[in-house]
């Protein structure tokens, strides 16, 4: 797997101040994408054991919220099981801090409904991440006034409460 880029300090991708991983490879090809140059999964740097560590030592402090996962897509086939051993270590390492994802696919159809019967490795990818903003990016439905989504067919999911319950539960913004 290649990444495009690691943002030390976002306020964009997730509550807090978090450090964002951006993967390459995404087959959605959105309709005005805000990283089009990462659609190629050989875009950027390999991702290695030293990038996990750079991100490790990344969230160590205390104001760091968390990890973000974008691209690019996390959740394409050949992305999905090297993250496994970076969320593994944050878990690990930081097990307060969230880990948020953001993927082109519907948690519900694309995710449960396939992957997680087709791979082996969705079932633990997904049990390491915190929230997950899902959709494609519809240019016809976009709404700035959305948090932390670019248009109205997104989610912001609970990954571990819906996984247990069978049903897709939202995550709430505290708006106070």
């Amino acid at each position: 797997m290649n990444y495009a880029d690691i943002k030390q300090y976002d306020v964009a991708n997730g509550p807090g101040i978090r450090i964002s991983l951006f993967v390459s490879g995404c087959t959605h090809h959105c309709k005005e994408c805000f990283n089009p140059e990462t659609w190629d999964f050989n875009y950027g740097k390999p991702f290695t054991q030293e990038t996990i560590d750079l991100i490790i030592e990344y969230m160590k402090p205390e104001f760091i919220s968390g990890l973000t996962l974008l691209g690019g897509d996390p959740f394409e086939r050949q992305n999905q099981e090297p993250l496994i051993p970076l969320l593994k270590q944050v878990k690990s390492v930081y097990p307060d801090k969230t880990v948020w994802c953001f993927t082109g696919y519907d948690f519900e159809r694309d995710i449960v409904g396939r992957m997680m019967n087709e791979y082996p490795f969705t079932k633990e990818l997904l049990s390491y991440i915190d929230v997950m903003v899902d959709g494609e990016f519809i240019l016809e439905q976009k709404d700035l006034s959305l948090i932390f989504k670019g248009s109205a067919n997104q989610k912001t999911i609970k990954v571990k409460e819906s996984l247990e319950s069978g049903t897709v539960q939202l995550y709430e913004f505290d708006t106070e």
